[in-house]
């Protein structure tokens, strides 16, 4: 479902002396439909720049991102519009993606208003059912942001993405500012949304952990550039790339190792 193809991305800073920073270097990835790739790296390697190119939110410097077929980096911003509903991102912190002036209720039917795609009476109906979706009262629509706690508004996120009914969704490290036991509940939440909509994921994490508790395939990035890839099992078993054992041998001294369940 989605293919990127020889991704790079160059950033340019400075007026009279320009310096260039090379943020994506050549990367490919590919991630079937239903499957989850999962994107680990440490911080500044480029995760989430690989990120929001897949979605378009960030231009590439060249290289091709295809979703269903479609060439979306050929795409001029009228045409791609049509493709912005079937591919959503979940943020790291939904503080910042949350408006602290609107209630639970108006954060989730915000994207019905804004697409056109239900009435004020549809809208009634189908927050509360979408926040039951992912695991929330609706009696909390009421509530504002700032009075739910930081699992609760990481729901609030998921069920506004759900609400356009997408089929590909990148998670930019979406529980990572979120308490240990509150973040294996949202990780359950998300696969099992996952599984019952046939979504395709690009879950991103520093976590080794994480990512083999999610993914199906994972892809491991340093400085910009893919440095292993394959089967989530087969490469945190069997790591072939020198950084790639690296990261996991520190995993393995920082936590208890997730390898026995993989």
């Amino acid at each position: 479902m989605i293919d990127l193809v020889h991704i790079s991305k160059t950033y340019t800073r400075g007026f009279l002396r320009k310096q260039k920073t090379v943020a994506i270097s050549n990367v490919s990835l590919s991630i079937r439909k239903g499957e989850t790739l999962g994107l680990v790296g440490e911080s500044g390697s480029g995760k989430t720049t690989l990120g929001r190119i897949a979605l378009r939110l960030i231009e590439p410097s060249s290289g091709t991102v295809r979703f269903d077929g479609v060439d979306l980096t050929a795409l001029s911003r009228p045409a791609l519009r049509q493709y912005r509903q079937r591919m959503q991102i979940l943020f790291q912190d939904p503080d910042t993606s949350l408006n602290p002036r609107m209630t639970i209720h108006d954060c989730v039917a915000e994207p019905f208003r804004v697409w056109r795609l239900a009435g004020s009476r549809e809208i009634e109906d189908r927050v509360p059912a979408l926040l039951e979706q992912v695991g929330l009262q609706p009696d909390l629509a009421a509530r504002y942001p700032f009075e739910i706690s930081g699992g609760q508004k990481q729901r609030v996120a998921l069920a506004r993405v759900l609400a356009l009914d997408p089929e590909f969704i990148v998670a930019d490290e979406p529980t990572a500012a979120l308490d240990l036991s509150v973040q294996a509940q949202v990780l359950s939440l998300l696969r099992e949304i996952q599984r019952k909509r046939n979504l395709t994921l690009l879950f991103i994490s520093h976590d080794l952990q994480v990512i083999g508790r999610m993914s199906d395939t994972v892809a491991v990035l340093h400085e910009g550039m893919i440095v292993e890839q394959g089967i989530t099992p087969e490469v945190l078993r069997h790591p072939q790339d020198p950084y790639t054992a690296r990261m996991i041998a520190a995993a393995r001294e920082s936590e208890a190792w997730f390898g026995k369940g993989t």
